[in-house]
């Protein structure tokens, strides 16, 4: 698929599409779900760039618009975008004072050197050319400007790892229409696999480390993404016939006592990874 979004024209990779399918109206579900655990670096985030009063900032991949509200709570002016529609109206609420668009990675409608600061959280576990993304955010970012994302690390922690645990023990493996990104454009999910992908995007003074954190959830609100569809390990899910989803679901149920803490409460340890540099 090829789009044009004001500067040429620009190849939409299967992965890029897949993504635009998959989160197609899910804003609310992943709201309900997964959108309080991606919360947890932002704080983080926004110091690694030095978000301040005043500081033009650029929240790439906004979802329901935690970044841009945190930015804009100290004084910085903030822009964020995001690829659905549904995305963007829920940041445009939670981040009143910010200029919320509908706008995807690679390719963004801002000038050259616009931002002193872009943020990316998670953004990059859902592009079909993350180099050609960064280049991207590098483009945008002014000379001396810096740039932070985040991804999740692999392997992944205990208690990121737990629905896909559970799918696998109901025997089902990921469906052949939900295509991997191409190997040509994948990277090693480590500190240094990240930070080598900055510093091939132009970056310099790359710092790298890694985000230690337990979600606390309910089994009811851990269930509610991926049977909403959320995500890839949603789509996994909704794509199986019923008596497959309530195996899954099944073994989901008896794996959570593993996380369980006396009331019931799970106690899911996650790790991201987390990188800056400068433009």
């Amino acid at each position: 698929m090829v789009v044009a979004l004001g500067r040429g024209r620009i190849v939409q990779t299967a992965f890029d599409e897949s993504e635009r399918s998959a989160w197609a109206g899910q804003a609310d579900a992943y709201a309900a779900s997964f959108a309080k655990l991606c919360a947890h670096p932002v704080r983080r985030l926004l110091d690694a760039v030095e978000v301040r009063e005043g500081t033009r900032v650029l929240d790439v991949g906004t979802g329901t618009g935690t970044v841009a509200a945190v930015a804009s709570e100290r004084g910085a002016k903030v822009t964020a975008v995001d690829a659905e529609p549904g995305m963007v109206a829920r940041a445009a609420q939670a981040a009143s004072e910010a200029d919320v668009r509908l706008a995807a990675l690679p390719q963004l409608p801002f000038a050259k050197h616009e931002f002193d600061a872009v943020v990316g959280n998670f953004v990059l576990n859902h592009v079909g050319r993350p180099r050609a993304a960064l280049r991207e955010l590098r483009r945008v970012t002014r000379p001396g400007g810096r740039i932070a994302v985040t991804i999740w690390a692999t392997p992944a922690a205990a208690g990121q790892a737990l629905l896909g645990r559970a799918v696998q023990a109901a025997g089902v493996s990921r469906p052949a229409h939900l295509p991997a990104l191409a190997p040509e454009e994948d990277f090693t999910r480590t500190e240094q696999g990240l930070a080598a992908l900055l510093g091939d995007a132009g970056l310099s003074d790359v710092v790298h480390e890694t985000l230690a954190w337990d979600h606390r959830t309910t089994m009811q609100e851990w269930w509610s993404g991926p049977a909403a569809g959320v995500a890839t390990i949603g789509q996994i899910v909704t794509s199986q016939n019923p008596m497959v989803i309530a195996e899954i679901k099944d073994r989901f149920e008896s794996l959570c006592a593993e996380f369980a803490d006396p009331g019931g409460v799970l106690v899911l340890p996650h790790a991201a990874l987390m990188a800056h540099g400068q433009a």
